[in-house]
């Protein structure tokens, strides 16, 4: 069951509604289609705004439909109704673009229109955002696991293409189509493992050290601050973890659940050192300056990271999609406030989850300065 949303838009010339009687003639005409379309429709009341016109209108089947006609020439028409899923569409994309034809050839003066495919709201959540806020819809048919913990809202979903997806916070995270997200973040064929000391701070899917433990290193430490979302990875994600979350530790790793931060300041204490550390973490937010609780957060992890890193240490981390340019900016700026001076570079993937281009960023002390 769910409730439908379909969401249509036409544009006029403004001149067309700058007073009452215009405004009652493109509404009467636009009403007249829909009567066509939408059985027994009854207007319910006229509203008139500051900027618009509303119209509200009921037709059967608890179907509700608005109608906006602003003075900017803008005219939206929300249609929304209750689908229980054994039931026909009251009203069918094909339908829907039926119905945009028709207002588009009987009413005069419309030069552009739009009709958006029905939105699907009231079951397990199908849309969520890219990294600069558009709205993607997936082909999710199961809620396969939720719970809320301290530290989040967890679930897994199931998509039709990419297998089940762990999504943390109404935020897509992980796959089971996205390798190519795990080998970006790790550089595979190009960065060297073998033998050498890694810490991973998050990465409690388990895909990091699954991938990571096949390149042989001497030992890897994953800290990892929720239990439940590595308990729920193992048994719902295997595809991606194999068995690396079903035990605490292993011949050459070790699970440490608990805050990083507080694990980081006691190999500072210890004088630790590692090869690499990854920060498998929160993205880069979106804003309008690098500021507040997660940009601190993120500069916190950034200080301390260099701070168990050998001399000839690496820092490797997912930030956020190509199309969040301005963010991109403010991590480099980041970067760049760094003691001592470091210098980075950048690699790109296409993640089928995210379903747009992804930029992860290798990060390391600068010599020469």
């Amino acid at each position: 069951m769910s409730v439908n949303t379909i969401l249509m838009d036409f544009s006029v010339d403004p001149s067309a509604v700058k007073n009452d009687s215009q405004v009652s003639v493109v509404s009467s005409n636009i009403e007249n289609v829909l009567r066509e379309y939408l059985a027994n429709l009854k207007t319910l009341t006229t509203i008139r705004l500051e900027t618009d016109v509303l119209r509200l209108y009921s037709s059967d089947g608890g179907l509700s439909a608005t109608l906006r006609i602003f003075n900017t020439g803008l005219i939206t028409l929300n249609i929304e109704y209750l689908k229980v899923e054994s039931q026909e569409a009251l009203l069918s994309f094909e339908r829907c673009r039926e119905l945009d034809r028709d207002i588009v050839e009987r009413v005069v003066g419309i030069h552009r229109s739009q009709a958006l495919v029905p939105i699907k709201r009231g079951t397990f959540k199908r849309y969520y955002p890219t990294s600069d806020d558009r709205l993607l819809e997936y082909d999710i048919d199961e809620l396969v696991f939720e719970e809320r913990t301290p530290y989040q809202k967890i679930q897994i979903v199931h998509s039709k293409s990419l297998g089940n997806m762990l999504v943390l916070d109404d935020l897509q995270n992980i796959s089971e189509a996205d390798l190519i997200y795990t080998e970006t973040l790790m550089g595979r064929g190009i960065e060297n493992y073998k033998d050498k000391e890694i810490v991973i701070l998050g990465g409690g899917d388990g895909a990091l050290l699954y991938e990571l433990l096949k390149e042989k290193p001497k030992e890897v430490i994953m800290l990892e601050i929720d239990e439940v979302v590595m308990k729920a990875c193992a048994k719902h994600m295997r595809s991606i973890c194999g068995d690396v979350l079903d035990k605490m530790s292993g011949p050459n790793y070790e699970i440490i659940v608990g805050d990083c931060v507080k694990a980081i300041e006691q190999y500072i204490k210890e004088g630790r050192k590692f090869d690499y550390v990854f920060g498998d973490l929160t993205d880069v937010p979106l804003s309008e300056a690098p500021t507040g609780e997660l940009w601190d957060f993120i500069n916190k992890i950034l200080s301390l990271s260099f701070k168990i890193l050998k001399p000839d240490g690496k820092f490797m981390t997912h930030v956020i999609g190509s199309a969040a340019g301005d963010a991109l900016k403010m991590y480099e700026t980041q970067l760049m406030k760094l003691q001592p001076p470091v210098k980075f570079t950048t690699s790109h993937a296409f993640v089928p989850s995210f379903l747009e281009d992804w930029v992860f960023y290798q990060v390391f002390v600068d010599k020469k300065q």
